[in-house]
């Protein structure tokens, strides 16, 4: 089969690879009709998630028809089309029963966190879903069958980025009234912003630095729009134009934030987790006793992180890899019923043998790219 595989920093490779076969009876092998390229494959191609071998499969927010089912596959059958979540989950751990199926303890051998499809070794090893086929573990429990008359597009994104910011809003407590600040305006904090304004915000500020994905935010969903390129102090800024700060800060961009001269030296010299540009805005953004969400990917230890800020203001801190489960048949409903609509954010649909250039115009932020759906 053909496969997107990593080759190396900034270099990924569509090349045949070795078909997935059934490994353990409740294995299922699906035929991928749909998957796409998320912010978090970017610190994969960047180099900053380490153990990535080369030649390994990538991609985690695929979508597709069970070909094949293992013998102790009870609740999916052949021909089912189903969407998969990104973590991968047991389904009976202690994490699983209590809704953290993103920290599952038995589908990760290799570390102390829970699996993740083509994320490395760091998070279980396990091929990626960039390709015409993939092997699902754990079938009774992580892939869903989704409506028929739902598109492909429509669906895609349960897999990861409509949870992942629906949860982040959630983790938010973002009420009736309250006035939220998303930095990032990938497809992630998109999103986010439209749940925002869903569970009741009055005012959503979206924080970026390029200027098509603002125009974007600004006209699609309705919000005030910021580039931190144009401000001395972006926190203090926020802080002024809110009279004190947002009741919640949600993070979407993580540790690929713009990095300081000094961060890009310490954190090629793995002494430094990556930017953390985000989370200082963050510390000065929001209001004494409101709540920081961080659902932009961070990696090993920081310096001089702003800790102290957030202790002195009281501020709660929630984060974290999705717990992708928990929300897919609310979500499916959701979409089904039309409260939200994900696609608005597709710039690209390209076929599977693209991508290498699928990811270059993503990285490079080309062609007005936000969201790049790959057809196999």
């Amino acid at each position: 089969m053909k496969a997107v595989t990593y080759q190396g920093l900034k270099s990924v490779k569509v090349k045949e690879v070795l078909d997935p076969k059934i490994e353990k009876d409740d294995d299922v092998i699906l035929k991928v009709t749909s998957t796409a390229i998320c912010g978090s494959d970017l610190h994969l191609y960047h180099g900053t998630i380490p153990n990535m071998p080369k030649d390994y499969i990538v991609g985690h927010e695929t979508m597709g028809v069970i070909e094949e089912v293992g013998k102790g596959v009870k609740n999916v059958k052949k021909g089912d089309r189903v969407i998969v979540p990104f973590p991968i989950a047991c389904g009976h751990c202690w994490y699983c029963e209590h809704d953290l199926w993103s920290q599952c303890d038995n589908s990760n051998d290799h570390g102390e966190v829970g699996a993740i499809f083509g994320y490395s070794e760091l998070f279980g090893g396990y091929d990626g879903g960039q390709a015409e086929y993939l092997r699902v573990p754990y079938a009774n429990v992580g892939p869903k069958k989704v409506p028929e008359e739902l598109s492909d597009e429509e669906v895609l994104f349960i897999t990861d980025i409509l949870p992942t910011a629906y949860w982040g809003v959630k983790n938010g407590d973002v009420k009736k009234g309250d006035t939220v600040v998303v930095l990032g305006c990938g497809p992630v904090g998109l999103l986010a912003q439209k749940w925002a304004y869903y569970m009741g915000a009055n005012r959503v500020i979206a924080v970026d630095r390029v200027d098509y994905r603002l125009k974007h935010a600004e006209e699609k969903n309705k919000v005030e729009i910021l580039n931190f390129e144009n401000y001395d102090n972006t926190g203090e800024t926020i802080k002024e134009m809110t009279k004190g700060g947002a009741d919640c800060v949600i993070d979407c961009v993580g540790m690929d934030g713009k990095m300081s001269k000094i961060e890009k030296l310490e954190t090629l010299l793995k002494i430094q987790g990556g930017s953390k540009s985000a989370i200082e805005i963050a510390s000065q953004a929001v209001r004494k006793g409101g709540t920081v969400s961080i659902v932009g990917v961070y990696g090993a230890r920081y310096n001089n992180f702003p800790f102290g800020d957030f202790f002195s203001r009281n501020i709660t801190l929630k984060m974290g890899q999705c717990p992708v489960h928990s929300f897919v048949d609310e979500l499916i409903d959701m979409v089904k019923t039309k409260k939200i609509d994900p696609t608005d954010i597709i710039t690209h649909k390209l076929p599977l043998a693209k991508g290498e250039h699928a990811y270059h115009i993503f990285d490079q932020k080309l062609d007005n790219c936000i969201k790049v759906i790959l057809k196999p």
